[in-house]
């Protein structure tokens, strides 16, 4: 089982940023999207400070979030880097085969990657998230370079909707059909 220590709450921001636009968005009428919990025990907490110093996972996660986005099935995760690429270490076994059966059904599964050092957000569909990862099993390159990112699929913050992913999938959307 994984442990969640000093390392814990990555990406808890962008968590934040999508989980006020998933509001907005359910607000609106444009989407049902929820985060999915992941279920931790703690081991060691601080109780002055009412903090968890050291949990383990429970089971793995899937995704981040799941829900439904004008009759689209839609389930994605969230990552984040300080770097120019992403590292595809970042992206595990079961949830690669959790995206795989998701689109197998049909939906339409991607990743929301931040960009610290660009300040950007980009929608990554699966298809090209998949490719990387194949690759990388297959001893090629280990990460996806910043400079691969379509720019077409740039997330904008657009008003009330801070990571507006919806724009990008629809253009997703429109290049696959």
């Amino acid at each position: 089982m994984g442990y969640w220590a000093t390392r814990g709450l990555r990406g808890s921001v962008l968590e934040e940023l999508i989980n006020s636009t998933n509001e907005s968005y359910l607000s609106n009428g444009l989407a049902v999207v929820h985060k999915i919990p992941t279920p931790i025990t703690p081991v060691s907490l601080d109780k002055e400070n009412r903090n968890i110093n050291l949990a383990y996972f429970e089971q793995k996660s899937t995704v981040d979030y799941i829900g439904v986005a004008q009759g689209f099935p839609i389930c994605f995760d969230a990552k984040e880097t300080s770097l120019a690429r992403l590292p595809v270490q970042n992206i595990h076994k079961h949830q690669i085969e959790f995206l795989q059966a998701f689109e197998n059904q049909k939906g339409i599964a991607f990743l929301i990657v931040y960009f610290k050092r660009f300040k950007e957000f980009y929608f990554l569909p699966f298809g090209k998230l998949n490719e990387y990862w194949q690759n990388a099993q297959n001893g090629g390159r280990k990460s996806i370079p910043y400079s691969d990112f379509d720019k077409q699929y740039l997330i904008r913050c657009k008003s009330k909707y801070l990571v507006h992913y919806l724009e990008p999938l629809n253009t997703y959307l429109c290049n696959k059909l």
